[in-house]
Order: structure tokens, then sequence, then C-alpha cells
């Protein structure tokens, strides 16, 4: 009976300490992304623009995969923890813990960032709020159709979830995951960001719609939606095609 409750109590203390990590690492991530497009983005002459954001983007994941990977994995975005389940490298109990968490995590970071910004006479979140949306909305700086939008989300998404199973498999070179897919958020952000501001990530989306207004919120389903089956698609097709063997599986000529 001691043994048991010994196990209870370290297994919840384990999952605690990678909610709080997750928690802070999707803070992070909305902070640091979005917070670049709000402040320094569109800042006169000297803004940093698209390359700027997407950079930025790409620096909060590396940096939070090397600070707190160890601990929670560094999924960040709802649509990682679902396309690491369909891979086979999370389980299934953990999903609704790990995405509530991510949730806040954005969520409390929007908040600190209203608050910054704010303190801006003049200060409006009629630009968009950096939130994520289509068609003639703050967006999609390009004004992209929903169509448009929604291929683009899931197939960033499912080519950021290859990415991401590649780069921890365990036959990949070691202590480089996290640069990789730091690379690979940034690239998929130099692509999308005129399409939809670039979502692939339903917490963050969820954050800024919830301060932009009623615009952001009838358009939010999108970013849940096709995050999740693009990170579908990709953590089935991986596990279907890259794990079924191992390369000295296989009879060599």
């Amino acid at each position: 009976m001691i043994n048991d409750k010994l196990f209870l109590s370290t297994k919840i203390h384990c999952m605690t300490k990678k909610l709080v990590a997750e928690f802070i690492g999707t803070f992070w991530l909305v902070l640091g992304g979005c917070g670049s497009a709000v402040l320094a983005a569109t800042f006169p002459d000297v803004g940093i623009g698209f390359v700027g954001v997407a950079i930025a983007f790409g620096l909060t994941v590396l940096t939070i995969a090397y600070s707190l990977g160890h601990i929670s994995g560094a999924h960040l975005n709802p649509a990682v923890s679902i396309g690491l389940w369909a891979g086979g490298r999370f389980g299934a109990g953990e999903l609704v813990p790990y995405i509530i968490s991510q949730v806040l995590g954005a969520i409390s970071a929007a908040g600190v960032l209203y608050i910054i910004a704010s303190g801006h006479d003049g200060f409006s979140t009629a630009g968009g709020f950096a939130a994520n949306g289509y068609g003639d909305t703050p967006g999609s700086p390009g004004h992209y159709s929903v169509a448009a939008a929604f291929t683009c989300e899931v197939v960033m998404t499912c080519l950021f979830l290859i990415i991401i199973l590649g780069a921890t498999d365990e036959r990949a070179p070691k202590g480089f995951a996290g640069i990789a897919i730091g690379l690979g958020l940034t690239l998929i952000h130099l692509i999308s960001i005129p399409v939809t501001n670039t979502s692939v990530n339903p917490a963050r989306s969820t954050s800024q719609a919830i301060f932009a207004g009623s615009w952001a919120i009838g358009q939010l389903w999108l970013f849940w939606v096709a995050p999740i089956i693009g990170a579908l698609i990709a953590g089935f097709l991986y596990r279907a095609v890259f794990e079924n063997g191992k390369e000295s599986d296989f009879p060599r000529k």
C-alpha cells in the first residue's frame, strides 16, 4: 500500500513538472512569436517584418527545446501532441492535460502581451493582434480564401510533424532535433505568414483570437481543425512508412 501511494505521488509529481514545462514553453512561444509581430514587426522604418517574425517563432521553439525539452518534450502545441500520439510517441492519457496546459500558457502570454502593447498611445486590436484568419480580415495579410488557408494549415502542420518525428527518431543524429525543428518552424512562417499569419498551432490561434475579437473567434475553427488533420496525417504516415523497419532489417544486395 505504501509503495502504491509512493508510486502515485511520484507519477503526479512527474506529470505536474511536465505540465508546468508545457505552460511555460507555450507562454514563451506566444510571447516571443506573437510579441514580435505585435510590437516589432510594424515599427516605423526599423520594423522586423515577416522575416523577423518567422525567425522569432523559430527561436522560441529552439530555446525551449534545449531548456525544457528534457522535461516535457517541448510540444508547445496541441497539434504536435496529437501528431506524436498518432505516431506512437505519446500516450493518449496525457493528451488532454498537455493541451489544457498549452492553451492556458498561450492565453496567459497573450494577456501579458496585451498589457504591454496597450501601454502605447493609439494601440488597438483592430490591426489583428497577430491573430490567424482568412479572407478580408487582418488575420490574412494577403486576403487568401478559406480553401487556401485550410490547405496551407493542413500541409504546413503535416510537414512540421514530419520534421519533428524525423528529428526525434532514435536513428537521427543526437542533439540536433531542436535546431531542425526551430528552423522548420521558421521556414513554415516564411511561407505562410501572408496566407494565415501562420498558425500550425491551435493554442497560439486561440490565445490571439480571444483578444482580437469576434472575427477571429468566428474563424478559429479552421485553426483547430486543419492543424489537427495535418498532424494526424503526419503521425500515421511516419509510423506506417518510416518506423516499420530499420535499415538492418532489409537484405542487402
